[in-house]
């Protein structure tokens, strides 16, 4: 077995120092570790914890990600369309369940037998973790040249490869500080006409601080606002559905002196509402997340959502972000933002907005590599 506290200094020297994931008994003990001595988010799913740790490697820090490997399916999407398009990479563990004759539970059988051809089809480097010391240590001297070649490295983990960590009970809060809520200033829409997407984009891009990052969410968010304004510190992301509050989130934490904005939309919050006590919880005071609700999904050819029953400023209270504002016009929605720009809290910020987008859209012609490059460079040389 691996000493758990040495093996995690040695990938603190590497300078892996922060982690996101989701629980496994195979990887209690390092979670352990991770908890213990460095950053540690408590992801909602595995596929939210891919994108809090790229948000964090966008913002400087060498991630690792942890999940068991029933979770990995749940990843795929992100680690296909986010940190393969973006050349994001990412040190991962995934726990070995159901591995080939051992015994384990019935519902790990099939994902033990595939979880390695699963990482190899993705184009993920990786090899089983062993739990001999010196080999192990060389396993990491591999694995971390991949990384700073930006290339993902995963390790499989069988059971019983960590010795045991004592969990530190630090005292982390359980529940925010009781926030300062601002909800529902607004009414009824049925009989106003409402702002289109470009026009709440533009009021977000005029207003923004120099140094604010946007990330716009999946769809036609990002290439509308390309097609206004393009900017080095705008993430336009592409696939990695309702991603984007969580890279959000893992940016905001690794860079606490940027004000971080988050321009979701409907459908892609539907997606991966966990994200959003994730968020609440770890409290950023540095991020806004503003919800464009078209009740459709655009880029798809208009199809509906159920967003028509879903009252988000009540979800967002209830999970405890600190301001939550319900905008009923532009004019209102640019006010809110004004304040959050002068005063900055974790906020929600809601419009809804009319379906349909700009005519004759394009697509950003900045590849997506390029666009985490430049990110990432301007955030980190002048942080």
């Amino acid at each position: 077995m691996l000493n758990t506290q040495e093996f995690g200094d040695s990938l603190k020297k590497m300078g892996f120092d922060f982690y996101s994931g989701v629980p496994c008994s195979f990887l209690k003990y390092l979670i352990n570790y991770a908890i213990n001595q460095c950053d540690y988010i408590m992801a909602a799913n595995e596929g939210d914890a891919v994108a809090v740790a790229s948000g964090a490697h966008i913002g400087g820090r060498k991630a690792v990600v942890l999940m068991q490997n029933s979770g990995l399916t749940n990843a795929i999407s992100p680690l296909t369309s986010l940190n393969y398009t973006f050349k994001i990479p990412l040190l991962g563990f995934v726990s070995h369940r159901g591995e080939p004759n051992c015994n384990d539970e019935p519902q790990h059988q099939l994902m033990g037998k595939i979880t390695p051809d699963l990482l190899s089809v993705m184009g993920i480097k990786w090899n089983h973790l062993s739990d001999d010391p010196d080999k192990a240590s060389a396993q990491l001297d591999i694995a971390n040249k991949n990384i700073e070649n930006g290339q993902s490295f995963f390790f499989i983990v069988r059971k019983n490869t960590f010795k045991p960590v004592t969990l530190i009970d630090r005292g982390k809060k359980l529940i925010p500080t009781a926030p300062n809520r601002n909800v529902f200033s607004g009414g009824d829409y049925q009989n106003e006409s409402l702002p289109t997407r470009l026009s709440a984009l533009e009021v977000v891009s005029d207003n923004r601080d120099p140094d604010t990052v946007l990330i716009a969410t999946t769809g036609k968010t990002g290439r509308e606002l390309f097609e206004l304004k393009d900017h080095s510190l705008n993430f336009y992301m592409v696939g990695s559905m309702g991603c984007a509050s969580s890279l959000g989130l893992g940016i905001a934490l690794s860079q606490p002196q940027k004000k971080i904005v988050v321009l979701d939309g409907d459908g892609s919050l539907l997606m991966r509402m966990g994200a959003m006590p994730t968020i609440a919880y770890y409290d950023p005071p540095n991020l806004l997340h503003i919800l464009l609700d078209n009740r459709t999904h655009d880029s798809t050819g208009g199809q509906f959502t159920v967003s028509p029953l879903v009252n988000f400023s009540k979800v967002s209270m209830a999970v405890g972000y600190r301001q939550i504002n319900h905008a009923a016009s532009l004019y209102e929605f640019q006010r809110y933002f004004k304040k959050w720009v002068k005063k900055p809290e974790l906020t929600f910020l809601y419009l809804e907005i009319d379906k349909g987008s700009k005519q004759n859209l394009g697509r950003p012609t900045i590849k997506p590599p390029q666009v985490k490059i430049r990110l990432q460079d301007n955030i980190c040389a002048h942080g």
